[in-house]
């Protein structure tokens, strides 16, 4: 990633690098993996996923959206494809069968991704909320760039490096700044508690986020990657109540070291109330085992936090791989 780009200084950036404000958690150190490694490896803790988990359900896109509503399909991991106002837009897109470098180190994939790139109908925006493996997948942007030219809208400092790499039409924002996505959509970048790296040199050089749809139908939330912070409570007092949010409910174990970065059931929960959401849809779950739960441990947990916050499960659910449910947005 970019080395000494300059960047408005501001509660989350010195110039150069990037941190979560005062009074939020920050990332564990990369001298803290060594430990949680050896809890994995000599002391047996972690489940096991299984290897491979096929495909159940063949996509169904439909052939149109009604308006009011958005059509979201479920590809795996923190990807939808969203339908809404005559627009496709995909988060975090990552078709790739491993989350890291090379096409052969990092997590691999369990289950496949629901469509495949050349199945993908036309694409008009890309979210891409921050650089970790498993979110920014260049392969599969360099595919979307050269087959459908999407706008591209990130977190600063990806643009130079998305662009030095054949990636072009990048948009990149700071927390709370707004842009056009389409003429009929605008994008605001929202904050997250997380951290950036591709490399252990490069901490930090990025920032990461979310980002807030305002469409004709309504507003979608995609709050990419975070631990549990008071960014959400801000979000749902600058632009709650939120039409639908996609919030992430896996990746959490061990809690000692993933706390500040990936939220657990309860804490997704707890997001969803604190960012007035209408409806939540959760994400980042059963795709690469990148931590020590199980792999269908984030639903069972999700079904029990909704209880013990009195959330209806219909207002807080996830789909099935490959599942496309039309959801009214207002």
């Amino acid at each position: 990633m970019p080395g000494e780009a300059s960047f408005p200084v501001s509660d989350h950036c010195d110039g150069t690098r990037f941190f979560n404000p005062a009074g939020w958690r920050h990332a564990r150190g990369f001298s803290q993996l060594p430990k949680w490694w050896w809890q994995r490896l000599a002391q047996g803790q972690g489940e096991r996923w299984p290897r491979r988990v096929p495909a159940l359900l063949p996509v169904q896109l439909p052939a149109t959206v009604p308006a009011g509503k958005a059509a979201v399909t479920f590809i795996g991991h923190s990807t939808f494809l969203l339908q809404v106002a005559g627009v496709n837009i995909l988060t975090d897109p990552i078709f790739a069968s491993r989350a890291g470098p090379f096409g052969w180190a990092g997590p691999k994939r369990a289950r496949p991704p629901a469509l495949r790139l050349g199945e993908l109908p036309r694409i008009d925006v890309v979210l891409v909320s921050h650089c970790h493996y498993d979110h920014l997948d260049l392969t599969s942007l360099r595919w979307l760039a050269r087959q459908h030219r999407p706008r591209i809208l990130t977190t600063l400092g990806n643009q130079v490096w998305l662009e030095a790499r054949g990636v072009g039409r990048v948009t990149e924002f700071d927390w709370w700044q707004e842009r056009e996505a389409t003429p009929d959509i605008s994008a605001v970048c929202t904050p997250a508690q997380h951290f950036a790296a591709r490399w252990p040199w490069d901490k930090n050089r990025t920032l990461w986020g979310g980002f807030a749809l305002n469409t004709p139908a309504g507003r979608i939330y995609f709050a990419g990657d975070s631990g549990f912070c008071p960014g959400f409570a801000e979000i749902g007092s600058r632009l709650g109540p939120v039409d639908l949010a996609l919030i992430p409910v896996g990746a959490y174990e061990p809690r000692w070291f993933m706390e500040p970065v990936h939220m657990n059931p309860d804490e997704a929960v707890r997001a969803h109330l604190a960012v007035r959401a209408r409806q939540s849809i959760g994400m980042h779950f059963g795709t690469f085992q990148l931590t020590d739960e199980s792999i269908d441990a984030p639903l069972q947990a999700l079904a029990a936090a909704c209880a013990a916050h009195d959330v209806a499960a219909a207002d807080f659910t996830t789909l099935n791989f490959g599942e496309t449910r039309l959801i009214a947005l207002r």
